[in-house]
């Protein structure tokens, strides 16, 4: 399992250049979470090469049973210097998790993708993938209630106060990690901000999306405030989504784009669509995996609650924009209910294995949905126990995860369903506690 090659020498000689100090190995546990160690650069050319002992149930999260041994190969080609630690300058590499004799470990969310993307490949598939990530700023106090740092509304320009010169330093951050990024916005809630990242192939983008969060974490603790990717934190406001414009391309041409045909989609897209919208309810136990995602689909604010699609409407799961028909890298599917929090690697897995089934069945899409008519569609999983249970019963999902991570995430969600349950919440105190 040793790596060399360019991409390791360009790390050997970037850490020498710069004058690196420690390495962050980064991976993810099944919720999708950020783990991290760090080595010296004194350990980096042994690191490279045979990897590095890690406990193996980290990937595990709140399932967590025992101990396992593991194996973290760093990725050289994921290596780059964090910009929000310049003092001590340390850089990063996400790693790909092994067993010790230097197989896949069954449950590293970043092998089911790559797992998917070469099932895509032997297609002749690359998967594209372009995210809208939305997320709150707050005031970082000690209270229970989280506190919003402006009034704002909808791509209002503020002043130039702590969350103008906030998005202006996560921009920043992000580019120097070679990171692009189209567009940034304040968004429809208060102290409400959206940044849309600009496409790239599916690992690439679940990389760079766990590397999003932690740097907008990074840029409000410098400026004293804290930044949430929690889906609904905020009563009678809309929630935070991450909303994923998904593409299939071959031979570096969009398989979505029409061509002349009368329709927003090929075939192709057609049929990658109605995967999606097929596998839908599986899917939301993986987009939306917290119980509090649930509180942002089904209480409106243009969040999508049927599995639907239209052109325009804002209600719907998935969007085909078809504002620019003859532009063919436009041509793509815009799928609305996934939040930031989400696991991104299973996610986009999922999505990817849905979409593929839909080409390999030839599955044509349920007609556009007109506009008011969302209502009579059949709905989205109204909380979390659902969509874990729609889940667990998938075969979609249990082949393209495997059996033990498949498994393993749904005991994960089941537990943080419970743990749910047990509690007793303010709502039922003020509601019940003198009534009853």
């Amino acid at each position: 399992m040793a790596i060399t090659g360019p991409d390791h020498d360009y790390v050997m000689r970037t850490v020498r250049e710069r004058g690196v100090r420690f390495v962050r190995l980064w991976f993810v546990d099944v919720a999708g979470l950020l783990k991290s160690f760090a080595i010296p650069v004194s350990e980096l050319e042994e690191a490279l090469e045979e990897g590095v002992g890690i406990d193996g149930s980290s990937l595990e999260g709140g399932a967590r049973r025992s101990e396992r041994d593991a194996i973290a190969y760093p990725d050289p080609r994921s290596f780059q210097v964090l910009p929000w630690r310049p003092e001590s300058l340390v850089a990063r590499m996400f790693s790909d998790v092994r067993l010790p004799g230097g197989e896949p470990f069954p449950t590293d969310p970043r092998y089911a993708l790559r797992r998917a993307l070469e099932r895509a490949a032997e297609l002749g598939f690359t998967f594209q993938v372009g995210p809208e990530i939305e997320f709150f700023l707050f005031a970082a106090t000690d209270e229970g209630v989280p506190r919003p740092l402006d009034a704002g509304a909808y791509f209002d320009l503020t002043a130039l106060d702590v969350s103008s010169d906030f998005r202006r330093r996560t921009i920043e951050h992000l580019e120097q990690m070679s990171i692009p990024v189209k567009a940034s916005h304040h968004e429809v809630a208060p102290s409400q901000h959206e940044i849309d990242l600009g496409h790239t192939d599916a690992l690439s983008m679940a990389d760079a999306i766990t590397t999003f969060r932690l740097a907008v974490r990074e840029v409000a603790r410098e400026l004293g405030v804290f930044a949430s990717f929690m889906p609904k934190p905020l009563q009678d406001q809309a929630g935070s989504g991450m909303h994923l414009h998904l593409s299939l391309f071959r031979d570096g041409r969009n398989a979505f784009h029409e061509g002349g045909g009368d329709g927003p989609l090929s075939k192709t897209g057609r049929h990658f669509l109605a995967g999606i919208l097929a596998h839908a309810g599986e899917l939301s136990a993986v987009t939306n995996g917290w119980v509090n995602s649930y509180k942002r689909l089904c209480s409106g604010f243009e969040a999508p609650s049927t599995v639907s699609w239209t052109r325009a409407g804002d209600g719907a799961l998935v969007r085909v924009p078809s504002n620019r028909p003859g532009k063919e890298t436009a041509a793509r599917i815009e799928l609305r209910s996934p939040d930031p929090a989400c696991n991104s690697y299973l996610a986009l897995t999922l999505l990817l294995a849905a979409g593929l089934r839909g080409l390999e069945q030839q599955l044509e899409p349920p007609p556009e949905a007109a506009n008011g008519a969302l209502d009579a569609l059949p709905r989205l999983p109204r909380d979390l126990r659902e969509a874990t249970d729609l889940l667990a019963s998938s075969d979609l999902a249990r082949e393209a995860l495997g059996a033990e991570l498949h498994d393993l995430y749904v005991r994960s969600r089941r537990a943080e369903w419970d743990i749910h349950q047990s509690q007793v919440t303010e709502f039922e105190r003020e509601r019940l506690l003198r009534a009853l």
